[in-house]
């Protein structure tokens, strides 16, 4: 009988170099994941695991992101036990979108994981519907979207159906909680920052895609591209990345990607909106990510939001989650998340009735005189008050007790 070892022709022949270098990478490997296990249960380093899941590579691999994903968090990490939780949440009212969420589930894992049963896909999608429903139910207020089950399966995938829930929960209220609210006004909003990062790092690009309006982002950054991304190892090491960072890094990362494709954008004439808009809206394949991700580190440190022409930052809402993940979430409660959901909601109802009247007010302004007008607006700002549209005393209080109790700019 052949032996496999050296002497077998047909094993693979690796020079001493190759040796070398193999146990290199791995000496390497095994060095950061000791760092970012150490940064996660000795020192509580969040700063060193924000930077370890910044670097090459991110967190290596889901038995890492197990425990690393839950400090970024900032969740507690504890399983659902038991039957107690799930009857709890399961005897809930149901939420107003799960006709649509079992919908989008049984379009979920599609591109991984791949080689498992039918019958194994089965149970993902019932696990899926599982914790979206769970969170859904828990924070009524939540408006689900389509793409979110594109998020939810890759922490299922990484967290499990007992961990992923929590971590579902504060990533909704926390995170992405904008994309969460009963309009997509806010979302809209976020796109708008996007000229003006590339107006600061390129203007020529900038006024070449002038005239074509930036939705072309929004189901990239609406599902922080897990909708996008077909390959589940790069879409796990995105999400290292993102969850590490501020939320508008996202934005700066689609920015990475569209600086990126500066030949390509340039063949496509400017007066062609919608070509311009189709190009865009198809992230480019292969992604090269390690290159895009440390390109988007330096393109967020050298043009930080605060420092956007055209004021743009200061037109986003002190409660977006674009400002208040500026600093750390870690120390705020899903309490906290519910009440900058409230302010948020409110904010965006004043300004949709605003908007309706100054379009009447607009309609017939050859009737109405100027003191007419200054009434009318009167009469209007007493009306929001009896409709509830203010502000309670109690609620700035509470919303300035929030914002102290993290960075934002």
């Amino acid at each position: 009988m052949v032996s496999r070892g050296d002497s077998d022709p047909l094993s693979p022949k690796i020079p001493a170099s190759g040796r070398t270098f193999q146990e290199k990478a791995s000496r390497d490997e095994q060095d950061k994941v000791n760092r970012i296990i150490d940064a996660c249960t000795k020192h509580c380093d969040l700063d060193q695991l924000r930077a370890l899941s910044t670097s090459t590579g991110g967190l290596i691999n889901d038995h890492i992101r197990q425990i690393a994903w839950p400090m970024l968090l900032g969740c507690e990490g504890r399983a659902a036990e038991a039957d107690d939780c799930v009857q709890s949440w399961r005897d809930l009212p149901p939420h107003k979108d799960e006709h649509q969420v079992e919908i989008d589930v049984n379009r979920s894992f599609i591109y991984y994981p791949r080689n498992e049963s039918e019958m194994q896909i089965d149970l993902r999608k019932q696990e899926l519907s599982s914790v979206i429903t769970q969170v859904l139910r828990e924070h009524p207020m939540l408006s689900y979207f389509q793409g979110f089950h594109d998020i939810v399966q890759v922490f299922l995938l990484v967290l499990g159906v007992d961990y992923a829930p929590e971590a579902v929960a504060r990533l909704s209220l926390l995170r992405i909680r904008d994309f969460m609210l009963p309009s997509l006004s806010a979302s809209m909003a976020h796109l708008k920052l996007l000229p003006s990062i590339l107006n600061a790092e390129d203007q020529k690009l900038c006024l070449h895609l002038s005239q074509t309006q930036p939705f072309f982002a929004l189901a990239a950054t609406l599902t922080l591209y897990a909708h996008d991304i077909q390959e589940y190892g790069d879409i796990a090491r995105l999400f290292d990345f993102l969850i590490a960072q501020p939320a508008v890094v996202s934005l700066y990362l689609f920015a990475v990607i569209i600086l990126s494709r500066r030949d390509e954008l340039f063949e496509i004439p400017a007066d062609e909106p919608e070509m311009l808009h189709s190009t865009l809206s198809k992230l480019p394949k292969p992604l090269n990510l390690e290159e895009l991700l440390s390109q988007t580190v330096m393109l967020f440190n050298g043009h930080p939001p605060e420092k956007l022409p055209r004021r743009a930052w200061a037109k986003i809402s002190c409660h977006s989650v674009l400002k208040t993940t500026y600093g750390s979430c870690r120390n705020q409660t899903l309490k906290d998340g519910e009440v900058l959901f409230e302010m948020q909601a409110l904010e965006l109802r004043r300004e949709e009735l605003r908007n309706k009247v100054l379009t009447r007010i607009w309609k017939y302004r050859r009737r109405v005189s100027g003191l007419g007008i200054a009434v009318f607006v009167g009469v209007i700002s007493f009306w929001l008050g009896k409709k509830g549209l203010d502000f309670p005393s109690s609620g700035i209080q509470r919303m300035r007790e929030i914002l102290q109790s993290f960075r934002w700019k």
